[in-house]
């Protein structure tokens, strides 16, 4: 009597589960965007970070100055085309390296730590790690190998089959360039000011080769210190070819430990390169610089969000690219 003819009514609890099971069909039916994760490798390769850690640890312990190139060569990496590894890739009848760019050649180095670090990760996990990935890893673990800071990072970057040598002449700061052109290179990426300054406190670490600071340190300028400018043209000969690849720590106090003297430097004017003094000559970024100054752990975390934020720029995710097999060459 209270059935329509031919018709049944299905219980409420039924008809529920039947729309709550369809709507979990539809949603797993839609393709979900690959995303970097810090726990990307917990399963495909547990140990992984473990691996990398040990080598560049291992690699600056044997070199101080490593931890800087290692720094370098990521954010060189990163401007390019996006966090891609595609700076590690040499010549090649389809491939021309980014190693040969004007802001690269002769100047960015630790290849030989990233080739030997993958082949360790390649030995427990085959094909899993990508190079881009170690980049990233390597700089996080360079900087707290010589005292800085650390951060979580977010991995699943995959590698390019593309260089991007054309690009990199246009995308890196030089050591010659003013604030405005820093302030938009840094912008082109999604980096803020703040970001710029923080992350040009990696000077505090490293050195660089006469043929950059030359021209600063015989200008006669008066944003350099006559003391320092003098102490520098002990290493640096006036004339050109003669002695280009003498080299001197940008930050004269403590060169091998990540601190905020960079800034106390730069305040100083004490800054080695052009690009760096920048920062603090009476511009936009004055109190910035200052605010470094005064305090280490503002510009410690500050860096390390900027390092995260710069790690973000553009990677392969899911299917793009590839993991190459030796970081040098396509597979």
């Amino acid at each position: 009597m209270g059935l329509a003819a031919g018709r049944s009514r299905l219980p409420s609890c039924v008809s529920h589960a039947f729309l709550v099971v369809a709507g979990l069909f539809i949603l797993a039916s839609i393709p979900c965007e690959a995303q970097l994760s810090s726990s990307f490798y917990d399963n495909t390769c547990p140990n992984a970070l473990t691996t990398i850690r040990r080598a560049i640890r291992t690699a600056v312990s044997r070199e101080r100055r490593m931890a800087a190139s290692l720094i370098r060569l990521h954010f060189h990496d990163c401007f390019v085309q996006g966090c891609d590894a595609s700076i590690l890739l040499d010549d090649s009848a389809t491939i021309q390296s980014e190693k040969n760019a004007p802001n690269n050649n002769n100047s960015v180095r630790g290849y030989e730590v990233i080739d030997n670090v993958k082949s360790q990760v390649e030995s427990i996990c085959p094909g899993v790690v990508s190079c881009a990935d170690i980049l990233a890893v390597a700089a996080r673990d360079a900087s707290v190998a010589v005292g800085g800071p650390t951060w979580t990072l977010k991995l699943g970057r995959r590698d390019s089959t593309t260089s991007g040598l054309s690009q990199a002449a246009a995308n890196l700061p030089s050591f010659r360039d003013g604030l405005d052109r820093l302030i938009s290179l840094f912008s082109t990426k999604g980096l803020s000011t703040r970001d710029m300054v923080a992350l040009s406190g990696s000077h505090t670490i490293g050195q660089a080769r006469c043929i950059t600071f030359r021209d600063r340190i015989y200008d006669n300028e008066t944003n350099i210190d006559a003391g320092f400018a003098s102490t520098r043209r002990r290493r640096c000969p006036v004339d050109n070819g003669n002695g280009d690849d003498n080299l001197a720590a940008l930050d004269l106090v403590t060169p091998n430990s990540f601190d905020n003297n960079y800034f106390k430097n730069l305040i100083q004017r004490k800054g080695l390169l052009q690009s760096d003094q920048v920062l603090f000559n009476g511009g936009s970024t004055d109190s910035i610089v200052t605010e470094y100054s005064k305090s280490p752990s503002t510009f410690s975390s500050d860096f390390a969000a900027a390092m995260v934020k710069m790690g973000d720029i553009e990677p392969l995710l899911g299917s793009a690219g590839e993991i190459r097999k030796y970081c040098n060459v396509i597979n």
